[in-house]
């Protein structure tokens, strides 16, 4: 691996704080829930260590940036951030914008434990500079569709809007139906309405819709056209990005938003340290946590545990993930090299496939586990 020097700043004086960089969508177009959950797990975890005695007895910073969903706005905050001297980066929930955080935080050689984001080519080359917690995409959304098919639904539509993410996601999909006979129809949502969604799924006999969309719109609509449907009553709809895993999802769409079936990044039942994290979260952002919380608190926890072996040094802090073996919220956490993910992987994140249970949409079902 190339180490250039640490900068002036990432080995800070004694006493003073040693800085994460936190990279987080907070404004719109991003999805802002999503960036408060992931927040709020990064802060928890950042106050938990601190309360510790923090990192050989310094404070621990985060030094928050909003990426709003903006790719270039999130490769303009890791340039800042690297020059305001922080040892890593963490964060960040959609694929794109963190795909665009990973190769400016490869370029300039700066550690980056992406938190959130699922895209298996988070690089466009291999890299040692980045680790990611959630699992790749071609992992989760194969358990997924395996879930789909096991359900009995071969014709499967799916209304996608054009980025790399989604494009990704269906070809995924298609590349795993295709060979157990299945068939994916590619709805085309730059070009049709949630109405239009429904005449397309009647005309191509499609038994399950799977909303390759952004949330809340134009997710929200077509939930709400597809319901009101009556010649689609036995359609399954299923978000496997994870929509429904936020309460704005029940908010918007009560009702109609149970039964739909998405993946989720938890264990079906929290170890000790989980629960109590579950508890705290929920204290701070007076509502269940999601997913994505945990998975802040977590990379806090992985960054904390390196920086306490290795110190702030960012060559050493990349040359340190092979060696992590960090009791998480959700199992233990260990990264290692896996076959066409071109960054250090948790490869064993726990996955199961849940939706809003129709009779209580507040409490969630486990459907199918990965």
């Amino acid at each position: 691996m190339a180490t250039p020097p640490s900068p002036p700043g990432a080995e800070q004086a004694d006493g003073s704080s040693v800085r994460i960089g936190a990279l987080v969508p907070l404004t719109r177009p991003g999805w802002v829930e999503a960036g408060r959950h992931l927040l709020a797990g990064l802060e928890l975890a950042v106050r938990e260590v601190n309360d510790a005695g923090g990192i050989a007895g310094r404070p621990l910073e985060l030094v928050v940036r909003d990426t709003a969903a903006d790719p270039q706005k999130a490769a303009a905050a890791v340039d800042e951030l690297a020059r305001l001297g922080v040892a890593a980066l963490a964060g960040e929930y959609h694929s794109v914008v963190a795909r665009a955080a990973a190769a400016r935080a490869d370029a300039l050689g700066l550690p980056f434990l992406c938190s959130s984001a699922v895209l298996d080519g988070l690089t466009e080359q291999p890299t040692e500079w980045v680790a990611r917690l959630a699992p790749a995409q071609s992992r989760g959304w194969q358990i997924y569709a395996d879930f789909v098919l096991a359900a009995g639904h071969t014709r499967i539509a799916v209304a996608a809007e054009p980025s790399v993410y989604w494009a990704s996601g269906t070809r995924i999909l298609r590349d795993y139906f295709a060979p157990r006979g299945g068939t994916v129809i590619e709805l085309d949502m730059a070009a049709l309405s949630p109405t239009a969604v429904c005449e397309e799924l009647v005309g191509h006999r499609a038994t399950a819709l799977l909303l390759l969309v952004g949330n809340p719109e134009p997710a929200v609509s077509i939930v709400k056209s597809v319901r009101r449907d009556q010649r689609l009553a036995e359609v399954l709809i299923g978000a496997p990005a994870g929509q429904p895993e936020f309460t704005e999802w029940a908010r918007l769409l009560g009702d109609d938003g149970a039964a739909i079936p998405f993946l989720r990044y938890l264990p079906e039942r929290l170890s000790p340290l989980g629960a109590r994290v579950a508890m705290a979260l929920r204290e701070q952002l007076a509502e269940a946590p999601s997913f994505v919380a945990f998975e802040g608190y977590d990379t806090v926890a992985v960054l904390a545990d390196v920086l306490r072996s290795h110190g702030a040094d960012r060559a050493r802090i990349a040359e340190s993930w092979p060696g992590v073996a960090v009791e998480g919220t959700r199992g233990r956490i260990r990264f290692s090299r896996t076959p066409g993910i071109s960054v250090w992987q948790w490869a064993w994140a726990p996955i199961h496939v849940a939706d809003r249970d129709p009779t209580d949409p507040d409490r969630f079902r486990i459907l199918h586990s990965g």
